[in-house]
């Protein structure tokens, strides 16, 4: 017989508990068995009022902005409807059935006020952090470090030139980004090298086409990961060059040793961190063994003798040219002694033109000219470390590791959807960066330590 569903009249009394409905299995279960917030209650104390009425509760918030960033919930306002329809967002956030949920504009007055004048996301992120090296999931002997662009909330349309005056009008009335961005030149007090491009709106986003097809504006989140479980130990915003993105990577390493006293054995990067300043500072100042491939730009491919093909002695610091002829930084004596040293940190060793002159090897060492120059870096011991790295099996067992934190950023865009800003200025993207790698770093504490079965799966959603 054909059954029918019973309707009526509402049942008068209910028996129900959250508990029963959110599986076992489910991502935010383990989260929840990880996620202690009463440090950050603690820290946050100080910044609200002891007396009026009681706020929203920022325990609730975070909770709420931790299941936004797991979940890749990218809208505040639609984050405010999921939770309030998902039971497992419901009970994560400990909320009962009938508990109403803050307003979304709460989240923007927060963030712009009390989280940002407290750091709280940084204060998040370190707790988090300092569970998962509690928890055995940072080694510290190796870290590698990367960058990867993400888009700001800049439209093309909305930039200027960069080389033409811009009219910022009054600063009290700006927008929030504008302001920020004339704070921070003000603050340098040296004026910023031209750009091609200038947003109006998010003044600080740097203007790009390094993945390749047209440009846009955008910021880059520098991760640096410890690599025994992919665990983020620090993550840094700046803009997209090189040379930002090498100076994130000393800000984080220096951080972490400072807050945490961890420093790696080894740093595994690419080639954009085998720079020879970087080289310098990680194994003369830092004593930390670079894996990353020496940016190097003097082989040859013209046939000639590259560089490399040339001896070193460091006691008559000079080169020794295949014919066994010398090259020197300096040929006769000064009265002042004379650095000769370079704005590119390099010192010029030169051949004698008289041995090059009658040299029977000179068409296939410098046949265009009369002599030959070789620039010897003031790292190049450093760089000769490196190279020395490079042949040896843990540098090969170092390029396979590196692919843990592009992988992590590939997470950060496909699962987290975090290919595009949503917040403004350097402190909005270092803001949603933090929030993004926390998640990230709840999730794979939760895949690496809470119990599987054989037949067990974490329910994501």
């Amino acid at each position: 017989m054909m059954g029918r569903q019973a309707t009526g009249r509402e049942q008068l009394f209910y028996t129900f508990s959250m508990e029963d409905h959110v599986p076992e299995d489910h991502l935010l279960r383990g989260i929840h068995q990880f996620l202690d917030l009463t440090a950050f209650r603690q820290h946050l104390e100080p910044f609200y009022s002891p007396v009026g009425r009681p706020s929203i509760d920022p325990e609730l918030m975070i909770r709420m902005l931790i299941v936004g960033y797991c979940f890749g919930i990218r809208s505040e306002r639609r984050l405010c409807e999921e939770v309030h329809l998902n039971l497992a967002y419901r009970w994560f956030c400990r909320l009962g059935l009938e508990d109403s949920l803050p307003n979304h504009s709460t989240f923007s007055k927060n963030r712009h006020g009390r989280f940002r004048d407290s750091e709280a996301f940084r204060h998040l992120f370190e707790g988090v952090l300092q569970r998962c090296m509690a928890e055995g999931l940072v080694r510290g002997e190796g870290f590698a470090t990367d960058a990867s662009i993400v888009k700001a909330d800049a439209q093309r349309q909305s930039g200027v030139p960069g080389n033409e005056p811009i009219d910022w009008g009054n600063p009290d009335e700006a927008t929030r980004p504008v302001r920020e961005y004339l704070a921070a030149l003000e603050e340098a007090n040296d004026p910023e090298a031209p750009r091609k491009s200038i947003s109006l709106t998010d003044p600080a986003a740097s203007w790009t086409a390094a993945p390749g097809g047209p440009a846009f504006f955008a910021y880059s989140t520098n991760y640096l990961i410890d690599l025994k479980a992919g665990i983020i130990v620090d993550v840094e915003a700046s803009a997209v060059n090189k040379t930002a993105e090498v100076d994130a990577a000393k800000t984080m390493i220096e951080r972490v040793e400072d807050t945490f006293d961890l420093k790696p054995e080894r740093l595994v990067g690419d080639t954009n961190y085998g720079s020879a300043a970087m080289l310098g500072w990680l194994v003369d100042e830092k004593q930390i063994e670079p894996h990353a491939p020496v940016c190097d730009k003097t082989e040859r491919e013209d046939g000639t003798f590259s560089s490399s093909e040339f001896e070193w002695n460091a006691q008559t610091n000079e080169y020794r040219c295949p014919a066994g002829k010398a090259l020197r930084s300096n040929w006769r004596p000064f009265k002042n002694p004379r650095t000769h040293l370079s704005k590119a940190d390099t010192i010029v060793y030169r051949s004698s033109q008289m041995d090059c002159a009658k040299c029977p090897m000179k068409n296939q060492c410098c046949p265009n000219t009369s002599i030959r120059k070789i620039a010897r870096s003031i790292h190049e011991d450093a760089r000769d470390v490196a190279r020395a790295i490079a042949t040896t099996d843990a540098y090969a067992q170092s390029r396979k590791d590196r692919k843990k934190v592009e992988m992590l950023f590939a997470h950060l865009k496909r699962i987290l959807k975090l290919d595009k800003l949503r917040l403004r200025g350097f402190s909005g993207a270092q803001d949603e960066f933090l929030l993004a790698a926390t998640a990230q770093n709840l999730r794979r504490m939760v895949m690496w330590l809470m119990p599987k079965g054989p037949n067990a799966s974490l329910v994501t959603a």
